[in-house]
């Protein structure tokens, strides 16, 4: 298997789909790849402790599509998929220079959206 570095950026849903799959195929053909297994499971060990693991397809697609109006960058996006940001600093954390890209009225709008599609997980 290559990895291009440059293909596309995945948020961690995305990465633990994929990882399940590959961990699927590979406890099928005979565990000949160990190391390979045990990344696999580490990772999806992982993630299934983070909040993707209660995020679907629609969700994000869903939080993108109202991502829109607000002119973020793709890993911006990303970032606040992985860890949806709940506070005004967690978003100052994420976008850079949020003071001057983002008025006080955006950054209350994108918590609200964060708080409507992705829910606080239960702990």
């Amino acid at each position: 298997m290559t990895i291009n570095a440059h293909a596309a950026f995945l948020c961690n849903y995305e990465v633990m789909q994929i990882l399940q799959q590959l961990k699927d195929n590979t406890q099928k053909k005979h565990k000949r790849e160990a190391s390979l297994a045990t990344v696999t499971y580490e990772t999806v060990h992982y993630l299934q402790d983070t909040e993707c693991k209660s995020q679907t397809e629609e969700m994000i697609q869903k939080f993108l599509e109202g991502m829109k109006k607000f002119k973020l960058t793709k890993m911006e996006k990303l970032m606040m998929v992985n860890t949806p940001p709940r506070t005004e600093l967690e978003i100052q954390l994420i976008v850079q220079e949020s003071e001057e890209r983002l008025s006080e009225e955006d950054v209350h709008a994108i918590i609200d959206l964060v708080n409507e599609i992705f829910p606080t997980p239960a702990t």
